[in-house]
């Protein structure tokens, strides 16, 4: 007799069917589990024999074979130990194999027989709805699965007998409810910045076209507590983008009991990282930093301190959205629409620039510092700001500043411009830094007086093809943020005067 059991394998956060073929047939004692499974999953025969003794069962004196269809897909990770062991007490008719035809099934096992937390529910959960099935997965794994949506069939038993009962009728299972995250409301406020108006106006801007954000300034100027202010004025991730980061999350085992949260990610990476800890890789291609920041913020502190291959490779993330890892035996893409945030010191003294200081190297020191970062790299930043060190005035007068909430009124407002034009477009992008270049020639197209200040200043500063579109994101965002439909001289002057800081410093690299 064969059992057959639906679970999935992930590529990415897609989950790819996988057929469970388990027979049991005369021949010597043993237990064979083939098509490609790794290290873990080969270990499923151990815990699934241990499980089904606890529970009461004990495997008949024959072959047992395993088959993961199709073979040629690489089986990874812990989740095979339950349909595996389901496919067993199907055979042994525990349970009735036509019980487990219309659910897909994850989970690990324990050697007392309960099912332990996996990662990936949600992703298994979707692809069990496509295919028009329900999910049979841990308790600890149930909350994250109902987000997938309240039409789906899932149940969440605590343990191999638990769910036994429920098919045999003695036992109910309730339907897990989506869990919320309850995060700390009392984020950092812009209010606690003293002085520093232009940087809090250039952080504004970036928020409300998800713009590219790179601060020059000497040591405690105030670069790293702006940065953590930014998620205080951005707004709430919509349903769709909240689905797209609890998804990555999961696949990444860091979503804590299952709990989704509508706050946009924060990632905050030291700048001893590697390329596969921040675009992703490794043994089985986990998603990196870039990809877990995706709908979020990456906050790269010391930006010459990173490595520079390891900067460069956030180089295509940051066009096309997504980080593609390629290895011999497979090949993985995870999303990664992040806005990237940088900081960094003038020079390695950390005070270039800066009144009554000069390098011991002279301008050398500031030129092979910034020189780390390579000209396409910061071609590809919109918005380039100094912030300069804050006097003592600025520290002791009162000042009545403005609060997160105020911010982020505006920049909300901001959004919903671009979301409306958008959908008028019937475009997919949901900020102006996300626009394709056709599509901001169109939508950000300056009356003459800009176009003419626009054309001088590409000239003068010789704007890249990049460079050029750049300033008119940035500038059909100063514009939205005024409710203006048209992008004016003022928009670009500003725009460009983010942008110039960048040119000199590649040309000076």
């Amino acid at each position: 007799m064969v059992a057959r059991v639906s679970t999935v394998a992930f590529q990415g956060i897609e989950g790819v069917s996988v057929d469970v073929q388990v027979m049991v047939a005369p021949g010597k004692i043993n237990m064979h589990i083939v098509g490609l499974p790794d290290k873990a999953v080969a270990e499923s025969r151990e815990r699934v024999q241990a499980a089904l003794h606890a529970s009461g069962l004990a495997l008949p004196p024959k072959k047992v074979t395993v088959n993961l269809a199709p073979a040629d897909l690489p089986k990874e990770g812990s989740h095979f130990d339950l349909p595996i062991a389901l496919g067993l007490m199907a055979v042994l008719g525990a349970i009735p194999a036509d019980a487990l035809a219309s659910y897909v099934v994850i989970g690990e096992l324990n050697l007392d027989g309960t099912i332990a937390h996996v990662t990936g529910a949600l992703p298994a959960a979707i692809a069990a709805n496509a295919l028009g099935k329900g999910l049979i997965c841990p308790a600890d794994s149930g909350a994250e699965a109902a987000w997938a949506g309240s039409d789906i069939d899932i149940l969440a038993p605590r343990s191999l007998i638990a769910l036994a009962n429920h098919f045999r009728g003695t036992q109910v299972l309730s339907r897990p409810t989506p869990a919320v995250r309850h995060l700390s409301s009392d984020l950092p406020d812009m209010a606690d910045i003293k002085g520093q108006e232009s940087a809090k106006r250039a952080l504004e801007v970036a928020a409300a076209g998800s713009h590219n954000l790179l601060m020059v300034g000497p040591p405690g100027s105030g670069k790293s507590m702006l940065a953590a202010r930014l998620p205080s004025i951005l707004p709430p991730l919509s349903p769709a983008e909240l689905l797209e980061v609890s998804m990555i999350h999961s696949i990444a085992g860091q979503l804590s009991g299952g709990k989704l949260s509508d706050r946009r990610p924060f990632r905050t990476p030291h700048h001893s990282a590697t390329m596969a800890a921040l675009v992703g890789g490794g043994l089985r291609a986990k998603p990196g930093e870039a990809s877990l920041a995706h709908h979020g913020l990456l906050f790269l502190d010391e930006l010459p301190e990173f490595a520079p291959p390891v900067l460069d490779a956030l180089r295509q993330p940051l066009e096309t959205a997504e980080c593609i890892i390629a290895r011999a035996n497979h090949r993985v893409t995870y999303p990664a629409s992040f806005q990237l945030v940088a900081a960094m010191n003038p020079c390695r003294c950390g005070m270039a620039g800066e009144p009554g200081h000069t390098c011991a190297k002279g301008p050398r020191c500031q030129t092979d510092y910034q020189a780390r970062i390579s000209g396409p790299m910061m071609d590809r930043i919109d918005i380039r700001i100094d912030v300069p060190a804050v006097s003592a005035s600025d520290l002791i007068r009162p000042h009545a500043a403005e609060t997160s909430a105020v911010v982020a009124k505006r920049v909300a407002a901001a959004r919903e411009r671009q979301r409306e034009r958008m959908v008028l477009a019937g475009i997919p992008a949901t900020t102006n830094a996300r626009c394709s270049t056709a599509l901001i020639e169109k939508i950000a197209d300056p009356d003459p007086s800009g176009l003419q200040l626009l054309r001088d200043a590409a000239d003068k500063f010789h704007f890249s093809a990049r460079g050029y579109h750049r300033v008119l994101k940035v500038a059909r965002t100063l514009a939205d943020l005024d409710g203006t439909a048209q992008v004016g001289r003022i928009h670009l002057a500003e725009a460009i005067s983010y942008r110039i800081p960048s040119e000199r410093q590649v040309a000076n690299a």
